[in-house]
């Protein structure tokens, strides 16, 4: 297996809520997963994975991408320092991770894909 696309540890209990998460996703992570399916920006894309103690929004394992879509309550104090130590372990681990906020994803995803698609072309 190559380097590029080997597979992450992550605890098997988060398995199942993984799958919760996929079932009941947000309005502008429904609209991501859209904009990213079937190889829609030349890249497989999967939602709600598992990597080492988190569960991601969606990654990109053949180009080691995490792209996340933040909500409101990420501007909270402690869901902040959370996501800083969390981005901070899956960066040690190898991974990059593009965030945007929700409201900019319902707001114009065309955007969101172009800065996605930017990122690919200019790290590839």
């Amino acid at each position: 297996m190559s380097e590029n696309t080997r597979k992450f540890r992550y605890d098997p209990r988060l398995r199942s809520l993984a799958r919760q998460l996929r079932k009941n996703g947000t309005l502008g992570e429904v609209l991501m997963w859209n904009a990213l399916k079937g190889r829609a920006l030349g890249y497989e894309f999967h939602r709600q994975v598992p990597i080492g103690n988190y569960i991601v929004d969606f990654f990109c394992n053949e180009r080691r991408l995490v792209i996340e879509i933040d909500g409101n309550s990420h501007q909270l104090e402690e869901v902040y320092e959370h996501d800083v130590k969390r981005q901070e372990e899956l960066e040690a681990m190898g991974i990059h991770i593009l965030r945007f906020q929700e409201k900019d994803v319902r707001r114009d995803i065309q955007a969101v894909t172009d800065e996605i698609s930017r990122w690919l072309r200019e790290n590839d």
